[in-house]
């Protein structure tokens, strides 16, 4: 492998290992306008799209140990990494295929598991991290609520029952 070659096989490797996910979609079809706009839109949810070529990407794909991705890789390609969830990233390029019909999302890895196109838009379809996270929280601090709550109950029941005989003792 050429020296430019590999420096850039390193990058990518470099990339893979920052990142806790990475998605391969085919932007066949697209313009540059249109590809500058899905950069753009990826990079304000913290991802970005790299146009890599697949040799390089299938030798440096090995170096990060993530997976020997064979054959998987064919046409023109571009890899969609990030320093967040995988989530948000998944929902550009989700929208951004609705709207334009194009980019092909190929497949995509979550840590070291593969995980299908349809995989990868079902977590598109789930709610943002922080929805996700709130909802959890309310789930458990709600036994917590009931059980204060029928603990002061038959205390509150007592004070209401002593008022009452208090009032038709006047």
């Amino acid at each position: 492998m050429r020296a430019e070659k590999k420096f850039i096989s390193a990058e990518y490797v470099s990339r893979l290992k920052n990142s806790p996910f990475f998605l391969v979609v085919d932007y066949r079809g697209l313009s540059v306008g249109q590809f500058t706009e899905l950069r753009k839109r990826l990079i304000k949810v913290g991802g970005e799209v790299h146009v890599v070529k697949n040799t390089i990407f299938r030798v440096a794909a090995k170096e990060a140990g993530i997976a020997d991705l064979g054959g998987a890789l064919s046409g023109q390609l571009a890899i969609v990494t990030g320093q967040k969830d995988i989530a948000s990233s998944a929902k550009v390029i989700k929208a951004y295929q609705a709207e334009f019909e194009k980019p092909k999302l190929q497949f995509g890895y979550l840590g070291s598991q593969a995980l299908s196109a349809a995989e990868v838009r079902a977590i598109a379809d789930l709610p943002p991290l922080a929805q996700l996270q709130g909802k959890i929280l309310g789930l458990l601090q709600a036994p917590a609520q009931k059980l204060a709550a029928l603990i002061n109950t038959p205390g509150s029941q007592l004070a209401r029952v002593i008022k009452a005989h208090a009032d038709k003792a006047v």
